[in-house]
């Protein structure tokens, strides 16, 4: 469906969703003109979405909760579109193994979780049961990923200087800093079109471009906004994407979890509550590596007490945004 070049391109742009196009074509082995063209084909394709996102715990905007959902027999692809289709759905997958979807809903406070979880849970007559586990600190994002199709001096020059990994952060303690009113119009702008220029954010918000540009500085460096490059892994070659669900020690999680953000396979790992206190997002190049890996990463975890792994089908939402339509 893609080459090399459009690979090159995503691979830049994962890195940096709005790196300049200057900067991209220094890496990709081709002209600005042409790595802009690539990309609006990819976009207009809807192979390829960046978008910003907010950091939750920065700015106070919410808490993750990561649902296992088993569904009746049959109805699990009528239940995931009645999932999706919930603004509080950040993430959804339909896998295989121990559960039939993954949901990640973000709710605002303990109220609106409870309305949504036991009282208004769409397609609630369509599950058999659920399992959750709160995110509560980040290991890595998905952000951090690096494809690994361009050399490591790409990533030194593209990468923000802003973002590295969760683990490495020292305002854990910090109280998040609410969105002023131009900063949550600007996210929710981007939220969008993560590429959209700020002339053309300040025309659609009625400000000038000097105060949106100023906001949009401020959210970056402070953490509290960053760019996804959201793309299905089979096309920049890896065909197994899946979760991982442990059970670690917990004198042993900050160890484990430090250890398995590191592997290039990891595009997302987090401590959470519940039955399993470390969940991550995974991918290899190829389904059989999976037989390696469980034995070889997982297995050489400190304090590992327990593992489960759930193999993608599909991803039909990622950074609330939906992945599988046609524009």
């Amino acid at each position: 469906m893609i080459d090399e070049l459009d690979r090159r391109v995503i691979a830049a742009l994962q890195l940096n969703g709005r790196a300049s196009w200057n900067s991209v074509s220094r890496w990709v082995g081709a002209s600005e003109t042409t790595a802009q063209r690539r990309y609006q084909a990819l976009r207009e394709r809807r192979l390829v979405h960046v978008v910003g996102a907010v950091e939750l715990d920065r700015t106070g905007s919410g808490s993750s909760m990561l649902v296992r959902v088993h569904a009746r027999p049959g109805k699990g692809l009528e239940l995931a579109e009645l999932l999706a289709a919930c603004p509080e759905t950040r993430f959804l997958a339909v896998v295989t193994g121990t559960a039939d979807l993954i949901v990640d809903f973000v709710a605002r406070d303990n109220e609106e979780l409870m309305r949504l979880l036991f009282t208004d849970l769409p397609g609630a007559h369509l599950i058999t049961s659920t399992e959750c586990v709160a995110v509560i600190r980040s290991f890595t994002s998905a952000a951090m990923w690096d494809t690994g199709l361009l050399p490591p001096e790409a990533v030194a020059d593209l990468r923000p200087a802003t973002l590295a990994p969760s683990c490495d952060r020292d305002d854990w303690d910090r109280a998040p800093q609410a969105l002023s009113a131009l900063e949550q119009a600007v996210t929710d702008g981007l939220a969008q079109d993560g590429r959209l220029p700020v002339s053309a954010l300040a025309r659609r918000l009625d400000r000038s471009e000097s105060s949106v540009s100023r906001a949009l500085e401020r959210l970056v460096a402070r953490g509290a906004l960053h760019f996804r490059t959201l793309v299905e892994p089979a096309l920049l070659g890896y065909q197994a994407e899946f979760m991982v669900w442990l059970s670690i020690e917990p004198d042993q999680l900050d160890a484990a979890g430090r250890q398995l953000a590191r592997h290039p396979g990891t595009k997302f790992l987090a401590a959470a509550t519940g039955r399993f206190n470390l969940v991550g997002h995974m991918v290899l190049p190829r389904r059989t590596d999976l037989y390696r890996y469980t034995g070889e990463v997982i297995g050489a975890l400190p304090g590992l007490n327990a593992s489960d792994v759930t193999v993608h089908l599909a991803t039909l939402k990622g950074a609330w945004t939906r992945l599988d339509q046609a524009a």
